[in-house]
């Protein structure tokens, strides 16, 4: 089972950072840093750190909501190195209920998640998308293994909120 956990404070700086407006890219991209908490059966992500993406890191690409130029993963990947961090993709699709990912995402994140490894190879890795009320998440063990889904997502506050994440 894989959990990711953050805190209601931190979900919100999210939120607030992804829904600023941008020049050409019609969506915002943000990088969540997660610590790890491993069993035999449970990997459990404690999300505690988030990185905005400046605004010169967007390439100007009309055929995607947004496109990272290479200064934005590399600023990612020396911040998840730095800091000792698991590394997650994250952005949001609005609406309710659990998100999923666009063609697009999917595909992309294929191509970009691997990368992560080359940095920091004994930590989970993936990618995020976020509703207005849920998120959806993939998460990669390793390198060479595709995408696991993320199960639980437990938001803890003045109210704890959990949600499982499965389209089963």
């Amino acid at each position: 089972m894989i959990k990711l956990k953050m805190t209601s404070d931190l979900l919100q700086q999210i939120r607030l950072d992804l829904r600023r407006s941008h020049p050409y890219a019609h969506e915002r991209v943000g990088f969540l840093g997660a610590g790890l908490s491993l069993t035999s059966s449970h990997c459990t992500l404690l999300a505690h750190s988030y990185q905005s993406v400046p605004d010169t890191d967007y390439l100007n690409d009309p055929s995607v909501g947004a496109m990272l130029g290479p200064d934005a993963m590399f600023n990612a990947v020396a911040w998840a190195h730095e800091t000792k961090l698991s590394l997650f993709h994250i952005h949001e699709h609005g609406g309710n209920g659990i998100p999923r990912f666009s063609g697009v995402d999917l595909r992309e994140a294929q191509k970009f998640v691997p990368d992560f490894f080359k940095f920091r190879p004994e930590c989970p890795h993936g990618a995020l998308v976020l509703s207005n009320n849920a998120a959806f998440g993939h998460v990669w063990l390793n390198k060479t293994t595709g995408p696991i889904a993320v199960n639980k997502f437990i938001v803890i506050g003045p109210r704890i909120k959990s949600w499982v994440a499965s389209y089963d």
